[in-house]
């Protein structure tokens, strides 16, 4: 009952207050929401759905991926490319192509561009070419029995991979600066605060339902027999049980989640490059769901919130600072806080239930 009042008070603020608050009240207001704000904790919602989805395969499928950054940028990607054709002729060189390919000479859009000025389709490609990618690499590494730290260095190698792909100005993806000056969604400015509060509230919604789905999956009898796998994979063979297909599934609909996340984020940050494929941006997603608190759920969206409201503050403020901060604060929850921030909470309010009730034990074991 908690958790639904929790998620209605969270929909309520993001879907009436926050547009209230960043809309109708004057800038010199003292709970005037700035741009600013709404763009950052907006970016941030979508970290949080990517920091679910990697929860889900490693805190309850023992699955440590070092490579959920592709999938969030191939989601992005998709994305991008109907931004890029919304432009229209509004760009630099008033064509009907992107610049960037009037730049490089291209005469035509390739083939893989069709059909990315229709938002159905390329919501379409969002969902299918990540979910599709995932699938493939997943089963042959699951049928493979690859797991443990080879399965995390075979993904950080297909991110390298991919991020060097996408380099490339040959591949039509906008080589190094990738996309960037979008104008317009659906017809609407993209820098408009309507259409910014209306994504801050999508992204929302969209972390809302992944907790509903998450939290629906881990307490079912699929949830159960994930995390038997988890903990003794050769014991759950032995009573019949193929891990190949759980495993599947949860690694497929974990990119799914990450490429609707970057989907979101690349409209609202206004950019999408192969920076976003990088090794370090897919190590900072686990060290989210460490420092939150693995197997819990809502402690990875609370990891990724601490996480980068600190490096927003670091990289002003400190800027060559943030990375030892970030490998500092991974060695402390990895030595002193194994199951994260909300382990640690749940341990504080355990003991101050000993302490109001000493006897609460031993009562109970006269009794029985």
């Amino acid at each position: 009952m908690r958790s639904w009042q929790m998620a209605g008070l969270f929909a309520a603020f993001a879907l009436f207050a926050v547009p209230i608050m960043h809309l109708a009240l004057p800038p010199d207001h003292p709970l005037h929401l700035s741009t600013y704000f709404i763009t950052l904790i907006g970016k941030i919602l979508c970290y949080a759905i990517v920091a679910v989805a990697m929860d889900l395969i490693w805190g309850y499928g023992g699955i440590l991926s070092l490579g959920h950054g592709l999938f969030f940028a191939l989601g992005g990607y998709a994305f991008g490319m109907y931004l890029m054709r919304q432009i229209g002729r509004d760009g630099s060189y008033q064509s009907d192509l992107p610049d960037f390919m009037v730049f490089l000479d291209w005469k035509e859009l390739p083939w893989f561009w069709v059909g990315s000025d229709s938002f159905v389709w390329v919501a379409l490609l969002v969902l299918v070419v990540p979910a599709l990618i995932a699938f493939v690499f997943g089963y042959f590494a699951f049928r493979s029995r690859i797991k443990g730290v080879y399965f995390s260095i075979i993904t950080q190698a297909l991110t390298y991979a991919a991020m060097l792909l996408f380099f490339r100005n040959e591949t039509g993806f906008g080589g190094n600066n990738g996309f960037t000056d979008f104008k317009r969604i659906l017809g609407y400015s993209i820098t408009a605060p309507e259409t910014r509060v209306v994504l801050f509230g999508l992204s929302a919604l969209t972390l809302l339902g992944t907790l509903l789905l998450a939290r629906t999956l881990v307490t079912s009898k699929y949830g159960r027999i994930l995390t038997a796998i988890r903990d003794a994979e050769s014991r759950v063979m032995f009573i019949g049980y193929n891990p190949l297909w759980y495993k599947l599934f949860v690694w497929t609909l974990s990119a799914l989640l990450c490429a609707v996340a970057g989907a979101l984020y690349v409209p609202q940050v206004g950019i999408i490059n192969p920076s976003e494929m990088s090794v370090a941006n897919s190590i900072e997603i686990a060290i989210w769901v460490a420092v939150g608190g693995r197997g819990t759920l809502i402690g990875p969206v609370i990891g990724a919130f601490i996480v980068n409201l600190a490096k927003s503050w670091f990289t002003v403020s400190f800027p060559e600072y943030w990375l030892f901060f970030l490998g500092t604060l991974f060695i402390v929850a990895t030595l002193y806080l194994p199951q994260g921030i909300v382990g640690l909470c749940r341990k504080l309010r355990a003991g101050m239930k000993r302490d109001r009730h000493p006897l609460a034990p031993a009562a109970k074991g006269v009794q029985a």
